[in-house]
């Protein structure tokens, strides 16, 4: 994975939900929770702090000193535990912005970071980071620039609420969209919103219909959606490539494997998130002869 350049590029550094679930069934597809990098024109922007952020600051370490714009969808404990795993964090010169939403209690991104850090929880407190971290109270619905990147966020539908994001870039899009439940009679109008068009829309499919409307443990109200309402949406909002995101940690690879064949079915350029995958939205690196596609994926 490279250093932030000119190009649109996401990689996925965890992609799992709930709790991570490292083991002999996650090998492929990575049991590590949220995070996922954007380099866009320059900037590096991260996306939630689960402990997939904790390898994502062990590759920093080669490219210090590092500046990046770091979005929290939510401070459940997926989130946010990797955070105090962040080795960039902890040390001087880096510079870090740390976006959050007022929480319904009134907290802010800096008081539930510091406290998941306090004792008994940890045993060192957020205040012995040594990097510059500036801590932003984001503004439900308003946009965030960053240089020519614009950051929109709109609320989604989750238990003591979280947001989603849309990042654009010289007529480029990428949303994320995970911890949201999906509405029983009609579309999410923010989700479609922050989907509309975009090239690449990651979006939380933690569970199968099946699972969610299971009579016996039904997951109605949990706060997460399906593969199939996931298609529902790319096909309504023009959606280029779709990633299914936020695995439960029931689902072992087979499971997402099986999966991932009914979803390229449904929708042609579904793919299912794996840590490791690289996604550039704009022209690879090469020649233009050479450069087919606009959207290529790796891994």
């Amino acid at each position: 994975m490279s250093s932030p350049s000119k190009h649109f590029v996401v990689n996925f550094w965890g992609v799992r939900g709930s709790i991570a679930s490292p083991g002999v069934g996650t090998v492929r597809y990575g049991g590590n929770t949220p995070c996922v990098e954007m380099q866009v024109a320059g900037h590096r922007l991260i996306f939630d702090g689960g402990t997939g952020i904790r390898v994502l600051g062990q590759s920093l370490l080669a490219h210090m000193p590092v500046k990046a714009h770091l979005f929290f969808t939510h401070s459940h404990w997926d989130h946010i535990q990797g955070f105090p795993f962040f080795v960039p964090a902890f040390v001087p010169g880096n510079q870090f912005s740390i976006y959050g939403a007022i929480a319904p209690d009134g907290s802010n991104i800096e008081q539930r970071l510091n406290d998941q850090m306090r004792h008994p929880n940890f045993p060192v407190p957020l205040q012995i980071m040594g990097a510059d971290l500036k801590f932003l109270d984001l503004e439900i619905g308003k946009p965030v620039q960053v240089g020519e990147v614009t950051i929109e966020n709109a609320p989604l539908n989750h238990p003591g609420q979280a947001i989603g994001y849309r990042v654009n870039w010289q007529g480029y899009a990428a949303a994320y969209v995970t911890d949201t439940e999906h509405y029983p009679d009609h579309l999410d109008e923010n989700v479609l919103h922050l989907a509309r068009n975009a090239d690449v829309l990651i979006y939380d499919a933690t569970y199968t219909d099946e699972e969610y409307h299971s009579p016996t443990s039904s997951k109605v109200g949990w706060g997460h959606s399906t593969w199939q309402e996931a298609v529902k949406i790319a096909e309504a909002a023009n959606v280029k490539t779709l990633v299914i995101f936020h695995h439960d940690p029931l689902h072992d690879d087979d499971v997402l494997d099986e999966m991932g064949e009914q979803v390229a079915q449904a929708f042609p350029n579904g793919l299912m998130a794996r840590e490791g995958m690289t996604i550039h939205i704009t022209p690879l690196e090469i020649p233009p002869t050479e450069a087919i596609e606009s959207v290529g994926v790796s891994v």
